[in-house]
């Protein structure tokens, strides 16, 4: 029989004191300072042994252990590794195999033409022949085309996983992740719905109203169900991607919530590229709404990261309405939107199927599980906001394609554990994979969709793998875990169509910045300038440019400071897209054309 390491926990417990009570002289060996994991395993390595070599020791402590077996174990340990998988101890092994029987669960792509500009630069994102592949999930008529993938490491949820779940039924999952300028209010109105949905008990929500009224920042209480860490918290400012998830009747929902510092963005694309939903938070407060969206704010960059990372549907939420300042005026509601309504439709995004606007207060909770109270907004009458993301269209997803997961973050536990978001296809137990670009063969030990361990994972989900056959220092997050018979390409220089979107000086040959694509960031140089293409028209120029510069879109070659894994935007959009980056801003986005090698 295996025992979690809860119950390892217990033993040691339970241990120490029948111990105490057999052999007064054992206890004086155990120290007060076994407060780690390690320490306490060794201690009981050692009792182990002791009552190894005596007989009545070892009956009296099996008769304890087996009357003890169905008993809830309750007790809480701060050190407690929550995503350790399980320990079994050898002497319960030996004994329990006798009396009790062990259940056994065993359970080349062609090339593509280069394709030509459309009218708009940031329209031309959508794929408009067939794919050669069944690799991309459905995509969306007017806007981008497909899920993206992170290059930050996720905060791991501190839950614990729970039983296997074989036999329920699934629901669709749904990525959300929460975008906009610092203070914005985006953790806040996050922390909100998990207390909304019960995913946060009322104990601990008093216990950090409690904790953030004596740091004397009573409203922040709300982001610490999203904040965990603690320089998060005394800051006030968000600087990991926070994961937290809610289900409705519908739809299982994952919640990131991407920094809003300017300091942060890799961050942020990291969230942004795992969404399917991205929600802008902007504040009505007077004064905030124009910091974020003048020049210089993060609201600008931070939407038009979101269209370029291909989310499905883009919300705005006009939070803070209760603010005094603002005491659910009607007239700054519209002056919010009417501002930033012309630049979403620049970026792409269409009003009539891609954005939604909604007033709401993230701390009072108003307009985001139910409806606003009239009596204070009689002038909206729409939806709240959990109610419309759970009515949304169903994104469509294909199962049928290669097993795809970028890579996001990695951990040692018991055995070597990655993170990411299955793009397509689905891996179950057992199953042998690859990972690129190192193409190290693994097999899968066990799967976990956010907290719950499962025998198979599908595209869209959030999930932590066991792998068999490879060490954690071995894998690094922009690594991909794929279909060992369908590998993910992987190569060092291709062509890409860019478009410089703000940048002061010229491009030319020789240029270096940081390119962000799926989960991995990589130092990139300009080779050669192949053409220019017109926005218009989609005309290629017939001579080759010297330079390119603000607002131009050319075709160019790019070689990349190492290996790394991607693939033709038209084949695979979301392996396929990718963001520039230099002195802090982002100057450019681009399509994979063609790998070259």
């Amino acid at each position: 029989m295996k025992y979690p390491l809860s119950v390892c926990h217990f033993l040691y417990s339970a241990i120490c004191n029948l111990v105490s009570k057999l052999c007064p002289r054992v206890e004086k060996f155990r120290c007060k300072i076994f407060h780690n994991l390690y320490s306490q395993l060794l201690f009981l390595a050692i009792i182990v042994n002791f009552i190894k070599h005596c007989s009545e020791y070892r009956f009296l402590l099996l008769t304890f252990i087996m009357s003890q077996e169905n008993t809830e174990i309750s007790a809480k340990f701060s050190t407690l590794n929550v995503n350790a998988m399980e320990f079994v101890p050898s002497f319960c092994q030996q004994e329990r195999t006798s009396a009790v029987t062990t259940e056994n669960n065993e359970e080349n792509r062609s090339e593509i033409t280069t394709p030509v500009a459309d009218n708009d630069p940031l329209d031309s994102w959508d794929v408009e022949d067939e794919p050669v592949l069944p690799l991309e999930d459905e995509e969306a008529e007017d806007g981008e085309d497909a899920d993206g993938e992170s290059d930050v490491a996720p905060k791991q949820s501190k839950k614990k996983p729970q039983k296997i779940e074989e036999n329920k039924s699934k629901k669709e999952h749904v990525n959300v992740v929460f975008i906009g300028h610092v203070d914005a209010g985006k953790s806040t109105i996050g922390g909100q719905i998990m207390s909304l949905t019960g995913m946060v008990d009322k104990r601990t929500l008093e216990k950090y109203e409690r904790e953030a009224r004596e740091k004397s920042r009573e409203s922040w209480y709300l982001s610490w169900a999203l904040d965990t860490n603690q320089e998060e918290r005394d800051k006030g400012k968000t600087v990991e991607v926070g994961r937290a998830y809610f289900e409705t009747d519908k739809k299982h929902f994952t919640i990131l919530d991407a920094p809003g510092h300017k300091s942060f963005v890799p961050n942020m694309i990291g969230g942004a590229a795992q969404a399917d939903v991205a929600v802008l938070v902007i504040s009505a407060r007077k004064g905030e709404f124009e910091t974020g969206f003048d020049r210089g704010g993060q609201t600008r960059e931070h939407a038009m990261l979101a269209k370029t990372a291909g989310v499905k549907h883009l919300i705005v939420l006009v939070n803070k309405m209760d603010d005094p300042t603002v005491n659910w005026n009607e007239n700054r509601y519209n002056e919010c939107r009417d501002k930033i309504l012309p630049y979403l439709k620049k970026l792409g995004f269409n009003p009539t199927k891609d954005l939604t606007f909604m007033p709401c207060s993230g701390l009072t909770g108003q307009g985001i599980r139910e409806p606003i109270d009239p009596s204070l907004c009689p002038w909206y009458t729409g939806h709240a906001f959990i109610p419309f993301i759970d009515d949304l269209p169903s994104l469509g997803r294909k199962t049928d394609g290669p097993f795809i997961m970028p890579i996001v973050d990695k951990y040692k536990d018991m055995g070597t554990v990655v993170m990411g978001k299955v793009e397509s296809g689905c891996a179950k137990k057992g199953q042998n994979l690859l990972v690129m670009p190192n193409r190290t063969q693994v097999s899968v030990d066990q799967l976990w969709s956010d907290d719950d361990e499962v025998t198979a994972v599908g595209p869209g989900e959030n999930v932590k793998i066991k792998l068999k056959g490879i060490e954690e220092e071995d894998v690094s997050p922009g690594f991909v875990l794929c279909d060992a018979s369908n590998p993910i390409k992987i190569g060092k220089i291709f062509d890409a169509q860019v478009v410089i979107l703000e940048h002061k000086s010229i491009i030319c040959a020789g240029y270096s910045a940081v390119m962000h694509i799926h989960c991995a960031a990589e130092e990139i140089t300009v080779k050669a300038l192949i053409c220019l293409v017109d926005k218009k028209t989609g005309e290629k120029s017939r001579s080759r440019p010297r330079f390119v510069k603000q607002d131009q879109v050319a075709i160019m070659r790019i070689e990349c400071s190492g290996l790394i894994c991607l693939e033709q935007f038209k084949l695979f959009p979301q392996m396929g897209r990718f963001t520039l980056r230099d002195e802090n801003k982002t100057i450019a986005i681009g399509k994979v054309l063609k790998v070259i090698e």
